[in-house]
């Protein structure tokens, strides 16, 4: 889009050219998959794009390809540097922007914190939050005098996650659900996304472009540019630090503790010196746990909660099987066992995942020539089908998370439609295995693949099961005020017209 406006267009005004980017980049893309699902109809699973300055980008939505891309050939498809470094401005440099070595060596000491002995620790934790959650809600609609309220879930459900990754990430309590406004975390985080990188402005998209070519010293100095989103990432960034040097110094202290963190300190220390996470490192896996614990798992809850106001069936269904799993265990604290026993639960929150994937895209770039696998022959502009790609180091690879996941060759017919028990009993050998829950990249597959996504399911799971077992969940009336669209920030964003930020209404109504 970018060439179009700079080579094809050159006796444009420099003013005018970045109006024209800007209204086109909005015009297109209102919501996410506007544009890729109406490509993949016309050109398959794999397509090339010309992005800013000439640059050559391939975006792919084949299975093959992305199991090749993220599993079959470890890091030689790396991360690229303009998301790595967008990512840093908000985590530091944490595991989430750490290549080869550097994320092999960090990988390797965070894995047993991730460990599922050390995960049904926390599953206390998670009924305690969820539990408060279904107490808040009903103190709210409590009040109204028709027995039900519309409530935005998604900001307490941001709140729910984040009191929860506090608590079993570092023993500290946020008091999130209880005190939102008093919470320093939760006032820098407010909108971080939909206020910095929704519609980013023409000279923002030309400005990240050129990322990549600038040497890393330099490009660290792009954190204290004046601008608005910048001083929201450095203001957000620099708080968490602290909180999170305070956090360290009190855990090494103690030396003990059952948290994430304090696991992942004994066992940091177990290492070898030249082996072991950096003081810096430690600070920012924090900053990581926070984004990675809060933001991506509530907005997995919005979608699926979404869903099944539209499908009352299958909310029917899941509240039926967690009702039989309660009267089972007779009330008794939840197990991973019991979880793992709400079959349909899950392949709901599956199909929710599928059609909402939260990171819709991975950039990579290839770091040498590859030749990239197709399961789904393509059609190039002089009519040959062919079944792989040749790509040259330094091409970057965007991997359309969200396209593939409605791919009709993988999924069927009724690919754009819900439908949980495609789940129930998939197709053994129908596809390769592209993500940490096989048929679904939104908990990403690979050595770069999501480390907590244990964690996550299990939290998602046990929210789920409280809510459905204590609410019903409806549309509201559908106006411009209520229709939720899905928004293209780094994170898809439930966001309404009239609505400032993220923005999730349902109508909820206690079951008696």
């Amino acid at each position: 889009m970018c060439l179009y406006y700079v080579l094809v267009r050159p006796r444009l005004g420099v003013d005018r050219l970045l109006r024209n980017i800007n209204a086109d980049q909005k015009k297109k893309k209102n919501e996410v998959g506007d544009r890729e699902f109406q490509w993949i109809r016309e050109f398959g699973s794999a397509w090339k794009l010309n992005g800013c300055f000439g640059e050559e980008r391939l975006m792919v939505a084949d299975p093959k390809a992305i199991h090749y891309i993220l599993h079959a050939s470890g890091y030689n498809f790396y991360k690229s540097p303009d998301r790595v470094k967008l990512t840093e401005l908000i985590t530091g440099k944490g595991l989430s922007c750490a290549q080869g070595q550097s994320h092999e060596r960090q990988r390797k000491i965070m894995n047993p914190v991730f460990a599922v002995s050390q995960l049904k620790t926390f599953l206390p934790i998670f009924q305690d939050s969820a539990s408060r959650l279904a107490n808040k809600w009903k103190d709210e609609i409590s009040t109204e005098a028709s027995g039900q309220s519309l409530i935005s879930v998604s900001s307490w459900l941001s709140r729910t996650t984040l009191d929860i990754i506090g608590e079993a990430g570092f023993d500290f309590h946020f008091g999130s659900l209880d005190d939102a406004a008093g919470n320093a975390i939760t006032r820098l985080y407010a909108n971080l996304f939909v206020d910095s990188m929704l519609y980013p402005s023409a000279f923002d998209l030309l400005f990240k472009s050129t990322w990549r070519y600038i040497p890393e010293p330099l490009l660290n100095f792009v954190q204290y540019l004046p601008s608005r989103e910048y001083r929201r990432f450095r203001a957000y960034l620099d708080y968490v630090r602290e909180f999170a040097r305070h956090i360290i110094a009190r855990k090494a202290e103690k030396g003990d503790g059952a948290d994430l963190m304090s696991v992942l300190l004994r066992k940091n220390m177990s290492e070898s010196p030249d082996k072991r996470i950096t003081q810096r490192e430690l600070v920012d896996q924090l900053s990581t746990l926070v984004l990675a614990g809060q933001e991506t798992t509530a907005s997995s809850l919005n979608w699926f909660l979404w869903e099944i106001s539209r499908h009352p069936e299958c909310q029917q269904r899941v509240r039926d099987e967690v009702i039989a799993m309660r009267r089972r265990t007779h009330g008794a604290e939840l197990t991973i066992t019991d979880l793992e026993g709400l079959t349909y639960t899950q392949a709901a929150l599956k199909e929710s995942m599928r059609l909402h994937p939260i990171i819709w895209t991975l950039p990579r770039v290839a770091g040498k020539d590859e030749l990239i696998p197709l399961a789904f022959p393509v059609t190039t502009k002089s009519g040959e089908q062919v079944s792989a790609i040749p790509v040259k180091r330094g091409t970057v690879i965007d991997i359309a998370i969200h396209a593939y996941q409605r791919l009709p060759e993988v999924w069927g017919k009724d690919a754009h439609e819900w439908n949980p028990e495609r789940f129930m009993s998939p197709e053994k050998g129908a596809q390769a295995s592209v993500g940490i829950l096989k048929t679904n990249t939104r908990l990403a597959g690979g050595v770069q693949g999501c480390i907590g996504w244990r964690f996550s399911v299990l939290e998602m799971l046990v929210i789920i099961a409280t809510l459905l077992e204590h609410f019903e969940f409806t549309l509201p009336p559908q106006s411009e005020a209520t229709r939720v669209q899905r928004k293209p920030t780094v994170v898809m964003m439930p966001m309404a017209a009239g609505h400032p930020g993220a923005w999730m209404g349902l109508v909820v109504r206690p079951l008696h």
